[in-house]
């Protein structure tokens, strides 16, 4: 398969190769910062850091004239090339400061320029385009700009002035052209003039305020992306006034032919279905072949619901899709070859929604139960599973799937207005899947060959509303695929949570004591500072085999890009499995539904890139392009071992699967998982 991408990268020579600043001791806000290493000393002017106080190893800039204490030094920037972004940061920050109409640095420092969207007009907000501009090296040590669409953002037109709103519901206010938070980076003179002061439209202030936004539209968006960075690119970068300050390349932005990037081949995305057929895509095949293994032995399933009382019909219309499938999709015993049990009696009603998890609770702590037999609860819910605006029914959601884990059912919860939906046919097969794995069956599975490697997914997330700010959890797979078992663990703190993690892992090796690698798919949503004692927990493994960590990042903002340009469709997303390397030991990988030239991708398939970083206990393993090609490889086939839907992913479900847990687990009332939780997947 032939393609040529375009990352939304250019490359530029450095403007100058040493900078005098002056340096400050003290941090303060919008300075940059930088490590006094040990050949920087004699730089500093007489300035030596104490040994004692380790702050004192790091000074502050905001690149102007010198004031009273300032510390002067000359910093080469071809040698210090973090401190050298800071500069081009401020380069780039300072020259559209008299050029966009909005600004703000990102948390990561970056520069956010915000342009009007001339097209809209709606009478009580203003609508901007968001452009991120990111500045990194290359492999090769060079620097580079990446133009980063980021989407569109509103703000109100009236100014705090005119305005009475929560600040809590959204802190970033517009003051003079840039973004500040309210309570902390606001200027005190803005405070005076609160007429010039107008809030950024969260969505929350959206819904506080009564204003309906637009719904979003399920689109490709590789050409929209394309074709506003390369606008973006024209009228503001490719111009003498920037270029006299940042010297892009005048070739443009990076081109990597077909021998500069690798195609994972097709047989690696191959799935292994029932007597041993293989397939691509579990939309067609598992239909085709049925599941890969059905549920374990004793496989006598009971099956009963839970309903709101008068929603009988819609418990008849479920049990009659159950049995006998609708439009095109099979029934249960057809398609995901499963036998059940079912009586009206084993059902349970209740009156309201306030009700319903005393009613629950007092049918179920008295329901003897059989042994020998797997339990599934139906949950026909006659409220959305992300009511977030509605703190009852959100607490009633998560208490009823606290309930039901606890007693040692599995549950599937089914909204009740899907199911009268005309499409329902294309929701049954993904319940289905679902209902199979958390029963122990395996749907499919990579058709790889065993080695006796352990890969754990290892997930590090902030929790909303919850007993503890912080979650971990830790998931167990082999080299097919097959999950073993897993764990979750709150904390206050990202020290308690690096122990947890550590504990858990070792706890996975000592329950694999012939395992010959470790390689660890870490993702987080937590910030720098809070992440590093977790990474420096994973790097510092007490294990005697080499342990692999791979930081796996969405990229569907804020990041770099990918375009095949040489696509005939003009849809420009690259091909499935297409990795390109875009700086030390770092790599783009596209995970979506563009097999082969005449793929006809579903409007939901049209995903962005993961981005991959690798590190190692051993380094040296990482100079083997054949085991880089393994990782990579492995990252894009798990992405297919996702049992909610039969649609293609772009994460791996190492990733996706402690992403769910962290959505859910935190509001249950026992911060400790039973051990029926951990040998399951019953938040599918």
């Amino acid at each position: 398969m032939e393609q040529t991408l375009m990352l939304n990268s250019i490359p530029f020579s450095t403007p100058t190769t040493s900078l005098t600043c002056s340096f400050y001791t003290n941090r303060q806000e919008g300075f940059s910062s930088i490590y006094i290493s040990d050949e920087l000393i004699p730089l500093l002017n007489g300035y030596r850091p104490d040994p004692s106080i380790p702050e004192s190893r790091w000074l502050y800039t905001d690149f102007q004239q010198p004031r009273e204490g300032a510390i002067l030094a000359s910093i080469n920037l071809t040698e210090h090339i973090q401190f050298a972004e800071h500069y081009y940061r401020y380069l780039i920050s300072t020259y559209f400061r008299s050029v966009a109409p909005v600004m703000r640095r990102s948390f990561t420092k970056d520069v956010e320029v915000w342009l009007l969207d001339t097209t809209s007009h709606h009478p009580e907000y203003d609508q901007y385009y968001l452009f991120t501009l990111i500045v990194q090296h290359n492999t090769e040590g060079l620097p580079m700009l990446t133009i980063a669409y980021d989407g569109r953002s509103r703000i109100l037109k009236k100014s705090m002035q005119d305005c009475n709103i929560d600040t809590l519901l959204n802190p970033w206010m517009l003051y003079k052209g840039f973004l500040y938070k309210w309570g902390t980076s606001l200027p005190d003179e803005a405070m005076l003039h609160l007429e010039e002061v107008y809030p950024l439209l969260s969505n929350q202030l959206g819904t506080e305020l009564e204003i309906v936004f637009p719904a979003r539209e399920t689109i490709n968006r590789y050409p929209l992306y394309y074709k506003l960075i390369q606008g973006f690119y024209a009228k503001y970068l490719n111009q003498p006034d920037f270029l006299n300050i940042i010297p892009l390349s005048p070739k443009g932005f990076i081109i990597k032919t077909r021998q500069e990037h690798e195609i994972i081949s097709g047989e690696a995305g191959m799935l292994e279905y029932g007597e041993k057929n293989l397939g691509l895509e579990p939309k067609y095949d598992l239909k085709s072949y049925g599941p890969y293994a059905t549920i374990p032995k004793p496989q006598n399933v009971k099956l009963f619901f839970i309903y709101q009382k008068g929603d009988e019909p819609y418990v008849q219309r479920l049990k009659d899709a159950f049995d006998n499938g609708i439009g095109a999709a099979k029934g249960i015993k057809e398609y995901i070859k499963v036998v059940y049990t079912y009586k009206d009696e084993w059902n349970i009603s209740f009156t309201h929604v306030s009700d319903a998890v005393k009613t629950c609770l007092d049918a179920l702590k008295n329901r003897q139960k059989e042994l020998g037999v797997k339990y599934l609860i139906i949950y026909i819910s006659p409220i959305g599973k992300m009511e977030k605006h509605n703190p009852e029914h959100l607490r009633t959601y998560y208490r009823l799937k606290d309930m039901f884990l606890f007693y040692e059912y599995q549950s599937q919860v089914i909204f009740k207005n899907n199911i009268v939906k005309s499409n329902f046919q294309y929701f049954l097969p993904n319940i289905m899947v679902a209902m199979l794995a958390k029963l122990g069956g395996v749907p499919w599975r990579l058709n790889r060959t065993p080695a006796n490697e352990l890969i754990v997914g290892i997930g590090a997330a902030y929790v909303k509303h919850a007993k503890s700010r912080m979650l971990g959890s830790a998931f167990c797979f082999d080299n097919e695929g097959k999950f073993q078992h897993f764990n979750a663990f709150p904390a206050d703190n990202t020290k308690s949570l690096a122990g947890s993690i550590h504990d858990a892992v070792v706890n996975f090796t000592n329950r694999n004591p012939n395992a010959t690698r470790l390689i660890i798919h870490f993702y987080k949503v937590i910030s720098k500072a809070e992440l590093k004692p977790i990474l420096d927990t994973l790097y510092a493994l007490d294990v005697s085999i080499p342990v692999i960590v791979l930081t796996i990042n969405r990229t569907a903002s804020k990041n770099i890009l990918a375009f095949d340009i040489s696509d005939p469709s003009k849809n420009l997303m690259p091909y499935s499995g297409t990795y390109v390397q875009i700086a030390e030991r770092q790599y783009l990988l596209f995970n979506n539904a563009r097999y082969k030239e005449d793929s006809v991708p579903g409007k939901k398939d049209y995903k962005f890139p993961v981005k991959i970083k690798i590190t190692s206990t051993q380094l040296e393993l990482l100079n083997d392009p054949e085991l880089i090609k393994l990782l990579i490889d492995q990252v894009y086939q798990f992405s297919r071992m996702y049992w909610k839907s039969i649609s293609q992913q772009n994460m791996p479900v190492t990733i996706m699967y402690p992403e769910m847990v962290a959505e859910i687990f935190p509001y249950f009332k026992n911060p400790v998982l039973t051990d029926f939780g951990k040998e399951s997947l019953w938040f599918l």
